[in-house]
């Protein structure tokens, strides 16, 4: 069984990497890693962003694991490590949208992801 590995925070980025990667974990029989951060809500419990988090992969019927992760310092650390100790297929992660500007410097977490990770890693941008 395949495992893709995503990067998940509360934000419109993070909901976009989350559906994306549930959608293919449910079409491709993958098992799904959540590395994911409280990082815009310091005041929720981790254990609050974990036991919903778990919630809904199951209701989403996907076989899973989800990993608290504490900051946004080491976040690409964290699914870097993540995705090596699982071999897995896939990373997913959520992306800004950017100015003109803004695009010519993508984010430090996600380039360091896309550049580091030794497999496929998927950009996922929300709506607008």
């Amino acid at each position: 069984m395949s495992t893709i590995v995503v990067g998940y925070v509360a934000s419109p980025e993070g909901e976009a990497a989350w559906t994306w990667a549930v959608d293919h974990a449910r079409s491709t029989s993958a098992r799904l890693v959540v590395i994911a951060s409280d990082a815009p809500h310091p005041d929720v419990s981790p254990e609050t962003v974990v036991e919903q988090l778990e919630s809904r992969l199951g209701e989403a019927g996907v076989e899973h694991e989800v990993v608290h992760f504490v900051g946004s310092g080491g976040a690409a650390d964290a699914i870097l490590d993540h995705a090596n100790r699982h071999d897995a297929s896939l990373v997913v992660i959520g992306q800004r949208r950017r100015s003109p500007v803004g695009k010519l410097v993508l984010g430090s977490t996600s380039q360091r992801i896309l550049l580091e990770a030794d497999c496929p890693v998927v950009a996922v941008k929300a709506p607008r």
